[in-house]
């Protein structure tokens, strides 16, 4: 699409409201909200959906991994004050994990009471601790029912 931006040259306006043509300076500040806007998108729009079972093949790479709580912990005396969802199998042998540690755990409330037994998904960077997969969370935007 073609308009007119600020009396210059004909040039192309992106959906975002943003100018884009020969001889017209971008404002920055609107550069940089579409960057991060397109960034966010193709960010989410490529998360793969896994099992738990499939998440350890996917380490490293940003995924979506829904299934059921089947354990779930609070470690109120560990140094880190991790909550552990546990999908797919309980502890002792999960097979996946999604991990709140205490300094975020605020923004969850407790969701070692609030999810188990429930169906969920969470989304971030698939890691490996000691042979199993996580995602750790730090924000509740990583996690839907």
């Amino acid at each position: 699409m073609t308009h007119r931006c600020g009396g210059l040259q004909t040039v192309t306006m992106t959906a975002l409201g943003i100018c884009i043509g020969r001889g017209f300076a971008m404002n920055p500040a609107r550069l940089l909200t579409a960057s991060a806007a397109i960034g966010l998108w193709v960010t989410s729009a490529g998360a793969a959906e896994l099992r738990p079972e499939d998440a350890v093949g996917h380490i490293g790479e940003t995924a979506t991994v829904c299934g059921v709580v089947a354990s779930a912990k609070f470690e109120a005396n560990a140094k880190s004050q991790p909550t552990l969802l546990d999908l797919g199998k309980s502890y002792p042998h999960p097979v996946f994990s999604a991990v709140v540690y205490g300094d975020n755990r605020p923004k969850f409330g407790s969701p070692e009471i609030s999810l188990r037994g429930k169906r969920i998904c969470v989304t971030g960077q698939i890691s490996d601790y000691r042979g199993k997969a996580e995602i750790v969370l730090t924000d509740p935007s990583q996690l839907s029912q």
